[in-house]
């Protein structure tokens, strides 16, 4: 008998309260959308909500502009991290937003915040309040240095967790001012580990009954990854840490210019190394000591990416990727980001979908992420848009949390939502 396909994601009956802002917890509690929880974005109505909500460009009814128009108007940012999501109001500075928060957790599975470390504790809602009202709760953290917090303010922002990882060192060419990577990369892989951590910590849940915090530092998540490479070991003996388009141990390997556009190569076994030297017309070099094993490759790659660049100078991107299919190498077009996002494989397999606006719909041009994950049962879905700033405040207090209308106007009159 064939089982049939569920229509619903592998976390789907799953409750998260999302009291993360910006892009690093935002992104977490998105992906934990798009597996098919429940996310209940709580924002704060004196700050006009999640801090994304107010960075310029915004999707209007005529098109993208540089300033909100129109209260309908949204920012792109929040039109990619809100999907998925309902959105209440909530002002947890306020003594009777308590009980509505802790309201809240009684009828959830997971909480996720990013505020910097020790905020939670003052405003009375950290883990070990919020486990008192849910002993299954799994309480996700996700800040600049982890909970235990740093010396001065402990708040970092992407740039600064670049500068601190050391992985501005780690591109550009020796002596090259440090380089900042475009994506922000710091915001972006924090979130990944905490989802891992989460679903791990959910997993414990579901089998024993007993929550717990999950910590995830931004700082050391990015430096977990420059750690993967053994950077102090090359430098030991002779390999810079720095070498811009190129990277000598594993010659030829690396981006190079043609007549019309850049490429990358990555061929560092013998048999892709030959198949290059085929490629670039140099056949003869195969058996040479200087080329002719990998150990010899690395020794002399100045010498072999010398000759890949003079070849490729004067022929066309399409000629040189032409020539190293034809000899079995890896190589690729360097494409811009406009390209990228619209490639057939992505877009066909949901890794990037188009942004939508709730009411003025997609305008050409504008994508976002989706989850670069497809189940062999499970779905996925991140096509509902983000919402408005408190759209279903009266619905999750009313149909979640059981509150009538006369108390949900009273805390609305309260300044409480």
């Amino acid at each position: 008998m064939t089982a049939t396909r569920p229509t619903q994601g592998p976390l789907a009956g799953k409750t998260v309260i999302d009291l993360t802002t910006a892009l690093a917890g935002p992104y977490a509690t998105l992906l934990l959308a798009s597996l098919g929880a429940r996310v209940i974005k709580v924002e704060n109505p004196e700050r006009g909500g999640d801090s994304s909500r107010n960075n310029s460009p915004y999707v209007t009814a005529d098109g993208l502009q540089m300033r909100r128009q129109d209260p309908d108007d949204m920012s792109v940012s929040m039109m990619a991290r809100g999907r998925g999501k309902e959105s209440i109001t909530l002002n947890l500075k306020h003594p009777q937003s308590r009980e509505v928060f802790f309201d809240l957790v009684r009828n959830a599975d997971i909480v996720v915040e990013n505020y910097s470390a020790g905020v939670t504790r003052r405003l009375g809602i950290d883990f070990a309040v919020v486990q008192q009202m849910n002993p299954r709760i799994v309480y996700t953290s996700i800040s600049g240095f982890g909970a235990q917090g740093v010396p001065g303010d402990g708040k970092a922002m992407d740039t600064i967790i670049q500068a601190l990882s050391g992985v501005m060192m780690t591109a550009g060419e020796p002596g090259d001012a440090p380089v900042r990577f475009g994506l922000p990369i710091g915001d972006l892989v924090a979130p990944l580990f905490a989802v891992i951590g989460t679903l791990g910590a959910v997993m414990h849940a579901d089998a024993t009954g007993e929550g717990q915090h999950v910590d995830v530092s931004m700082l050391g998540s990015l430096t977990s990854l420059v750690a993967c490479e053994p950077f102090d070991a090359l430098e030991s003996v002779g390999f810079p840490l720095r070498t811009g388009s190129v990277v000598p141990r594993l010659a030829p390997f690396g981006t190079f210019e043609a007549a019309d556009g850049w490429f990358a190569i990555c061929a560092p076994t013998d048999a892709f190394a030959q198949g290059t030297l085929a490629a670039i017309e140099r056949e003869d070099l195969v058996a040479d000591p200087q080329f002719a094993t990998r150990d010899a490759r690395v020794t002399n790659a100045d010498e072999l990416h010398a000759l890949i660049t003079d070849w490729a100078a004067t022929r066309s991107t399409a000629e040189v990727l032409s020539a190293f299919e034809r000899n079995g190498v890896p190589a690729a077009p360097v494409r811009d980001t406009a390209t990228a996002v619209r490639d057939d494989i992505v877009t066909g397999r949901g890794e990037v979908v188009p942004l939508v606006h709730p009411r003025f719909g997609h305008f050409e041009g504008l994508y976002g992420s989706g989850l670069p994950v497809v189940f062999s049962r499970s779905t996925t879905d991140l096509s509902r848009p983000a919402p408005g700033l408190g759209e279903h405040t009266d619905e999750v207090l009313g149909r979640m949390l059981g509150y009538d209308a006369d108390r949900v106007a009273e805390l609305r009159g309260n300044g409480v939502l």
